[in-house]
């Protein structure tokens, strides 16, 4: 009998890239089968939370709180230097520091909120919306910040929106560790044959659309908020690197650094930490 994997990612370009030919099927599924559902970030992390994905991309924030059940899998996460979400203002003279304002975060456990609160903890209220509404809000004046990821890293000027700070920035600098924004996560209760078999067909994904980068472009266009092709590829050329293709002795120290902050602000449990399959 054939493994089916319940596979979810994001449809943000740099998984419709990373995923373009698994989805596809132009490479060897190695003998497994693949239900793949594309959602937005924190309904990944909710839908791993209930159990209802085999595999999925999810927040490193949210694989922290459900540690003891997943395994991180060394291919296709999102870490690195400056790819960090930015903390926006509707008006651009103004700072977080009033509990009578408000702040758009992108969901609950998504790790650009973890960053908003390791960095400006009790500084406003806090309010959690689809990433794709944020700056629309912000620019109808019913926020005071958002915190912004995705395409939008690249057009907030466009909206005519000011920049606070860059959270990615203020991480690096604090811990001199890339930021690891999301990872591909396995459930514990795979067996490990199987959970090495589907980090292989995702490494082997990821490979062919680094070999040849145009052919993703039409499934990135189909699901991103942002259809300019320019705009898709920087975002490719931000988020996808050598982490993406194995997170390594980096990406170890760079989760046990969020862990141990995230346990000082009694964000998660004590002696939560990520696995890496290795």
């Amino acid at each position: 009998m054939t493994d089916t994997i319940r596979l979810g990612i994001s449809t943000c370009p740099n998984d419709t890239f990373t995923f373009h030919a698994l989805m596809s099927r132009l490479v060897d599924w190695r003998g497994l089968e693949f239900d793949v559902e594309l959602l937005d970030i924190q309904q990944l992390n909710n839908r791993l939370f209930l159990g209802e994905f085999d595999v999925a991309k999810a927040s490193f924030y949210a694989a922290l709180v459900i540690a003891d059940r997943v395994v991180v899998l060394p291919s296709g996460s999102a870490l690195g230097f400056g790819v960090g979400p930015l903390l926006l203002s509707a008006d651009p003279t103004a700072v977080p520091g009033d509990e009578g304002q408000m702040t758009l975060c992108p969901g609950e456990h998504t790790t650009a909120a973890l960053l908003y609160q390791l960095f400006y903890a009790e500084k406003t209220q806090i309010r959690h919306v689809v990433f794709s509404e944020i700056m629309p809000i912000l620019k109808r004046g019913q926020a005071d910040f958002g915190v912004c990821i995705h395409e939008g890293r690249f057009t907030w000027q466009d909206q005519g929106l000011g920049l606070v700070e860059d959270l990615g920035t203020r991480w690096e600098q604090e811990t001199n560790c890339p930021l690891p924004l999301g990872g591909i996560v396995a459930q514990r209760t795979l067996s490990e044959s199987t959970i090495a078999t589907v980090q292989a067909v995702i490494h082997d994904s990821l490979q062919f659309a680094l070999a040849d980068p145009d052919a993703a472009l039409p499934a990135m266009r189909q699901y991103a908020q942002e259809f300019d092709d320019t705009v898709l590829m920087k975002h490719v050329e931000l988020y996808v690197n050598d982490w993406t293709v194995d997170l390594g002795d980096v990406g170890h120290v760079a989760l046990r650094e969020m862990s141990e902050r995230s346990v000082r602000l009694g964000l998660v449990s004590e002696g939560k930490h990520l696995e890496i399959l290795r």
